[in-house]
């Protein structure tokens, strides 16, 4: 799950999902946005990574996905 204070969401004048917090503003590129929208604790990561997949057509991105969590963990920005 998104960590309080951020809060996830598409921002038109970005083009692009930015996460919010009160000191500002971090614009994500597609896929960290495409990711971080599927961490609402609902979901394990083998989930997510099978949604990711059937959503884009790929296959073999469980390393990089779960890379990513790891480094917006460390930033903070997951629970």
């Amino acid at each position: 799950m998104i960590r309080k204070p951020f809060r996830l969401q598409w921002e038109a004048a970005q083009n692009a999902h930015v996460l919010l917090y009160p000191e500002g503003m971090v614009k994500l590129n597609q896929s960290a946005g495409e990711i971080l929208k599927r961490c609402d604790g609902t979901r394990d990561v083998d989930t997510l990574i099978a949604e990711l997949e059937q959503a884009f057509n790929a296959t073999g991105i469980g390393g990089e996905v779960r890379a990513f969590l790891a480094d917006a963990h460390t930033r903070g920005w997951l629970e």
